[in-house]
């Protein structure tokens, strides 16, 4: 009978060639990370299930993997509360941990637990897994990476454009032409009050986030079901769509006169967009009033990043957070970061075809041998290669030198020594170039030089 092998949706393998290819993303952000003067942290995969729950939004909140508790979980719950399916309630019994969301919250927790062991302000760059319980489909998983970077412990802007500047590098240095969105929590605060309802900035920014996936018409649905006044939620439809790019600061400025932390959010967004002027920024920047990020802990500048030349969402994020820490009794440290979808960026990369070819040669030169004593032969041969720094394989068994070719092949590695009878008996060694199928004869000494000038 046959087994049926599965992994849970929104999970995958990674084959060699994808595993290459990722290390390639990490590798190309992490470098860029580092020349900003960003320093490496780790959290753990598990987090207390408190330090998570109300951090994202109801709707956030939904989507994490809780992890039941060890032994008998269900002993401290009674009948009665099975019967109510309180799902909090029951949950707050059966579990006490849970996979994180996202590094951000980790990240607070992680600066309040070692405040007195880290520099202010603290520039952290971190790039590890999370998981959401979220509904799988293209571009979207259960399991992902993230490349976080974020400084924490400084209200100054210049943090904002250095980020800023920092998603411009990274998107230059792959390749992809993207558009940098910005906009402000502070100037959807002010809409708040502007048409009155200053108490649902959260339901607001929710069901807005929403809009490029269901359109306004369910977003004002939402906002409906939320309570907001429909004559409410046609003054926020009128800024939002029928405002252009050449206006939208004079019709702002208008329509917040009467708010204060309306205007200040102008001002900021102004003042960033200044700054990038005496930048070379490649990507185009452009001001989104309807930008809004769904999360709860965003207080000012937010972020997203979507590709030009493919529709696949957002492939990075974030904003600005002044109260995040405070959820763990650290006040007053407002922080910044944004977050790389790596898997997203993979698949645009892959779409779009932009993966440097050679980046997934893992060997360089395959050693394919024949005869008695072939291998003791190459033994110190490879050992050499590898000492001078190229990759290096021995086939581990004297099959034909068709089979050891068609996995050079297979491998896509750009040269294979060949090791035979002739070749150990006269010390001239046969290099075969797979591309162009050339072959040339060489001295054993003059084989770490040969393969150093043929694979530049």
């Amino acid at each position: 009978m046959a087994v049926n092998i599965a992994i849970p949706k929104g999970t995958r393998d990674f084959l060699p060639l994808e595993t290459h290819r990722r290390n390639y993303i990490f590798s190309t952000i992490q470098k860029i990370f580092q020349l900003y003067g960003f320093v490496q942290i780790e959290t753990p995969a598990i987090e207390n299930l408190s330090s998570l729950m109300g951090k994202y939004g109801e709707e956030g909140d939904k989507l994490i993997f809780k992890i039941l508790n060890s032994g008998d979980f269900l002993k401290e719950l009674k009948a009665d509360d099975l019967e109510t399916k309180n799902v909090k309630q029951i949950t707050s019994f059966i579990s006490d941990k849970a996979l994180r969301y996202d590094l951000t919250v980790p990240f607070a927790r992680y600066v309040v637990m070692h405040r007195n062991e880290i520099t202010f302000p603290f520039k952290r760059y971190q790039i590890q897994p999370v998981w959401r319980a979220d509904k799988p489909q293209k571009g979207r998983y259960r399991e992902f990476y993230q490349c976080d970077v974020d400084i924490i412990g400084s209200q100054s802007l210049l943090n904002e454009v250095e980020l800023i500047k920092i998603i411009d590098d990274v998107f230059n240095t792959f390749g992809i032409n993207v558009t940098i969105k910005i906009n402000n929590r502070k100037i959807l605060a002010g809409l708040a009050e502007a048409i009155g309802e200053p108490d649902k900035l959260t339901d607001i920014a929710v069901a807005i986030d929403k809009a490029d996936k269901i359109g306004w018409d369910k977003v004002k649905l939402e906002l409906l079901e939320k309570g907001i006044k429909e004559k409410n939620i046609s003054k926020l439809f009128d800024i939002f769509t029928n405002t252009n790019e050449n206006d939208v600061f004079s019709k702002l400025i208008s329509s917040l006169s009467n708010s204060e932390i309306g205007k200040k959010g102008i001002t900021e967004v102004q003042q960033i967009i200044d700054y990038l002027t005496h930048l070379t920024i490649k990507s185009k920047v452009e001001f989104d009033i309807t930008l809004a990020r769904g999360l709860n802990y965003y207080t000012g500048a937010i972020f997203e990043v979507k590709a030009n030349d493919i529709s696949i969402g957002s492939n990075c994020g974030g904003g600005r957070y002044d109260d995040l820490t405070s959820i763990f009794g650290l006040k007053d440290v407002s922080g910044v970061g944004i977050s790389f979808g790596a898997d997203r960026i993979y698949d645009v990369l892959n779409e779009l075809n932009l993966f440097p070819e050679n980046f997934a040669n893992s060997t360089q030169v395959l050693f394919a041998i024949s005869g008695d004593n072939a291998e003791e032969y190459c033994l110190p041969l490879v050992d050499e290669v590898r000492k001078a720094g190229i990759n290096a394989e021995l086939y581990p068994d004297a099959d034909k030198f068709k089979k050891q070719m068609t996995y050079a092949n297979n491998k896509k590695i750009p040269f294979v020594v060949i090791v035979g009878t002739d070749e150990m008996t006269s010390n001239m060694l046969t290099l075969k170039n797979m591309d162009t199928g050339e072959q040339m004869k060489i001295n054993k000494i003059q084989i770490v030089n040969t393969l150093i000038n043929n694979l530049k």
